[in-house]
Order: structure tokens, then sequence, then C-alpha cells
């Protein structure tokens, strides 16, 4: 797992990039406790699973879109921009590998055809366009 930092504010966590080869079988909590997006990560063997379960209501509050990108298929470049959106990291993603965002910005290009991508962020949705703005 790879964090990345705020330049100008060092304790400023921004992003966190984990790859497909990193993954084990013991669960490994991507993100810190305190942020609004969790991401956990591991593998299992056939016939593991987790117990059947509900998650119950409780009232959360977010003041920022926090987001995650989990490449299926394919790869793409990702740059990853500080608090002040200038460009801090250049990566490459491929299959299984995910990026979560908390804060600053980011983009990424597809480099295959056919790339495939999950991308989960925190709600509720409100539109395109209510929850950030450009850097270009």
């Amino acid at each position: 797992m790879e964090k990345v930092y705020s330049k100008i504010k060092p304790d400023i966590l921004l992003h966190i990039i984990n790859k497909n080869e990193e993954i084990n079988p013991q669960r490994q909590d991507l993100s810190p406790e305190t942020e609004y997006l969790q991401v956990a990560c591991f593998s299992v063997n056939k016939e593991k699973g987790v117990k059947a379960h509900k998650h119950i209501k409780q009232i959360r509050t977010g003041d920022i879109t926090q987001e995650s990108w989990l490449v299926l298929k394919g790869s793409i470049e990702i740059i990853l921009y500080d608090l002040d959106d200038k460009p801090i990291a250049k990566k490459t993603l491929g299959p299984g590998d995910c990026l979560i965002t908390f804060r600053g910005g980011h983009t990424y290009k597809a480099l295959e055809d056919d790339t495939t991508i999950y991308e989960y962020k925190t709600g509720p949705y409100m539109g395109k366009g209510s929850d950030s703005t450009s850097l270009n």
C-alpha cells in the first residue's frame, strides 16, 4: 500500500494506492478509521465467506466527497493532485489495483481499449458537477 501525503501540509493523507499483488488472506483496512470512505481488501479461498448480516442505520456526516477506483480490466494512468491543485504523483494501475482519494484531486487516462473500472464514492449523489470542480 502506498500512501500519498500533501507536500504543502505533510500530515494530511490525500490518496492511497493498493496494488493487486499486495492483497492477502488477512483483512487489511486501507482507510484510516477517521475517513468517511472505508476500504478494506483480502483474499478468500473456496467455501470461505462472511456470515449473513445486515447493517444498521447510523447517522453520519461528511464534509467532502471521497472516491475510489478499482481497475477490473485493462490499465489506466492516474495523476494525483495536492491541496493546491498541483500534480503530486503519476502512476499506472492495472487489473485489481485500487486508488482511494480522501482529498486532493485526481484524473485518469485509459491505456488500453475496453478498460473497465468500478468507481465508488460517498453519497448521497446530488448530480454531475455538484461534488467536484475542474482543475484545468
